[in-house]
């Protein structure tokens, strides 16, 4: 029997001690969505920590990965951080680089090293990384055991990714609902790989739910295709068109 394809929703966390953001998200998006993946600090600017924000996560009754960056953290500090999610019933994180920081130096830890640690400091739980469409899958990270592909709009670079890649976890492909041209072409400046199509840019321009119809429509292409165990989807600030487009695409 095959597996049921799965979306995995990345969160907001909040830059201030109020979790009521996360609340509504969670409670927006949990009927159309089988997880949610917390960021850590992204775009180098400060939150609650993802960890925490996770915990609050499992608290509403859903399914929580939380995001630990290399960034921030010596091998002390991962270790704290592996303690807290197991004593909070956190079971799933996934390790990344991070984006540069605001403010502050970058810590010395690897992705490499924390995959490594976690696998004699911490056995019991499930880990994840991030992984390149534009280049093959390093060694050292098929000891993870799910692998998260950066955004993308092209399903047959995913497909033709997948099909060079023998990796024995669940694979989640990479999905963003974009909010406008211009997003389009920032993010498409910074992520190696994402070509945004060219009549998708052009919609974006004048129909508010362009973004949100590309991303649902990118999903059903994934989930026909049968090539990845399922999603990685960033909603951003649409989270509410996205889930009523969910529920009535019924994926």
């Amino acid at each position: 029997m095959a597996k049921p394809f799965e979306i995995v929703c990345e969160i907001e966390p909040p830059t201030t001690p109020d979790l009521g953001i996360v609340r509504e998200q969670i409670a927006v998006l949990q009927p159309s969505c089988d997880a949610f993946l917390v960021p850590d600090s992204h775009l180098g600017r400060a939150t609650v920590s993802s960890v925490a924000v996770a915990h609050e996560v499992a608290y509403l009754q859903g399914r929580a990965v939380a995001c630990l960056n290399a960034r921030d953290r010596n091998l002390l500090g991962l270790r704290r951080d592996l303690l807290t999610a197991r004593a909070y019933g956190v079971r799933e994180l996934l390790f990344v680089y991070g984006d540069a920081p605001s403010e502050g130096e970058r810590a010395p830890l690897t992705v490499r090293r924390m995959l490594e640690e976690v696998r004699t400091f911490a056995p019991d739980l499930r880990v994840g990384v991030a992984a390149d469409l534009t280049k093959p899958l390093p060694a050292w990270k098929r000891a993870a055991d799910f692998v998260c592909i950066q955004l993308s709009f092209d399903p047959a670079a995913v497909r033709a990714w997948c099909a060079q890649t023998a990796f024995d976890g669940e694979i989640y492909a990479g999905v963003i609902v974009l909010a406008s041209d211009k997003m389009a072409v920032r993010l498409a400046d910074r992520i190696p790989g994402l070509h945004v199509p060219d009549p998708l840019r052009q919609r974006l321009a004048s129909v508010p739910d362009a973004g949100v119809e590309a991303a649902v429509g990118m999903l059903r292409g994934l989930r026909d295709d049968g090539v990845v165990d399922g999603a990685h989807l960033v909603p951003g600030r649409r989270f509410r068109e996205l889930a009523a487009a969910l529920d009535q695409a019924d994926l």
